[in-house]
Formats: C-alpha cells, sequence, structure tokens
C-alpha cells in the first residue's frame, strides 16, 4: 500500500453578531453557520434578544461635525455602562440627512466608535459597533425638531 500525504488548508473563522443577537460564524472558503446550538423545532437558531436600553441624543453628547465625547457626556455614560447590567452591547450611530450619505456613515460611524471605547473602559462587552448615517430616521429630516432626533447614538443591551 502506498502512503499519501495530504496537505489541509488552515481557515481562519470570522465571528459577529447581527443586531437581532444572532451570532454567526464564517470560515475564509465562505462556508458560514450560527454560533448558537439551541433552535427551535422547525431549525431556527435561538439568538440573545437585544433590545435598545439607551439612546444618547448626539446633540447634548458631541459638538457639531465632531465625534470627540463632551467629558459631562463621558461621565453619564460611564454611569450608564456600569449600572445597565447587560451581558453585552451594541451600539449604533445614527445621523440626519443634511450631509452626503457616506459622509454622514463616517461620522455616525466615528460617534458609535467613541461609545465603544467609554463602554470598553468602563468594563462593558460590546459585540456591535455600526454606523447607519441618515439610513434610519426616527422622524422626519424636513424640520429642524425632526433632524435633531434623527442626530443619535443607539445602544443595544442582550440580557
Amino acid at each position: 500500500m502506498r502512503e499519501r500525504t495530504i496537505i489541509a488548508e488552515r481557515y481562519t473563522p470570522t465571528i459577529w453578531t447581527d443586531p437581532d443577537g444572532c451570532e454567526h460564524w464564517v470560515m475564509d472558503d465562505g462556508v458560514e453557520g450560527y454560533m448558537t446550538p439551541h433552535v427551535t423545532r422547525d431549525g431556527r437558531p435561538v439568538c440573545n434578544r437585544g433590545q435598545a436600553c439607551g439612546t444618547m441624543q448626539a446633540d447634548q453628547f458631541f459638538a457639531s461635525d465632531s465625534a470627540r465625547i463632551h467629558p459631562a457626556g463621558r461621565t453619564e455614560l460611564q454611569r450608564f455602562f456600569q449600572s445597565a447590567q447587560a451581558q453585552a452591547y451594541g451600539i449604533i450611530g445614527h445621523t440626519d440627512s443634511r450631509a452626503s450619505d457616506a459622509y454622514n456613515r463616517r461620522l455616525s460611524q466615528r460617534r458609535a466608535n467613541a461609545v465603544a471605547r467609554v463602554a470598553q473602559a468602563s468594563g462593558a462587552r460590546v459585540i456591535e459597533v455600526s454606523g447607519a448615517g441618515e439610513s434610519r430616521p426616527q422622524a422626519s429630516n424636513a424640520t429642524a425638531a425632526g433632524r435633531a432626533q434623527n442626530r443619535r447614538v443607539e445602544i443595544i443591551c442582550y440580557r
């Protein structure tokens, strides 16, 4: 019998969490699946359930066109993350529609990253950080009051 040598490839998994709390994995070759071993009777994964547990109005925490959190806002966020008692957090930045979509996505991502840094420094586990830009408004961008509501960072708690 002749001996054969098989050279195996090494794959690196990537793991992420959807906004609905489902943790996924994907390998370099494109194969993917859910991280949870729990499924419903019809085979759907049972995921962590997250709910919005905090909304920061960006105007109260950031200067216009900035991702730097004011010191008072930093203290308030630290207090929030130390008392919220969630297993993990998702942080999603939003903007109004007054700039280009590409610019707003970058600004909302920078603001979400700033909040995530405060969360992590407070000992919180952050599993998602994203910038939605102007794509998910809470109110009409036709009025100043509506635009102010749309400039926000949402904090999702996974319990």
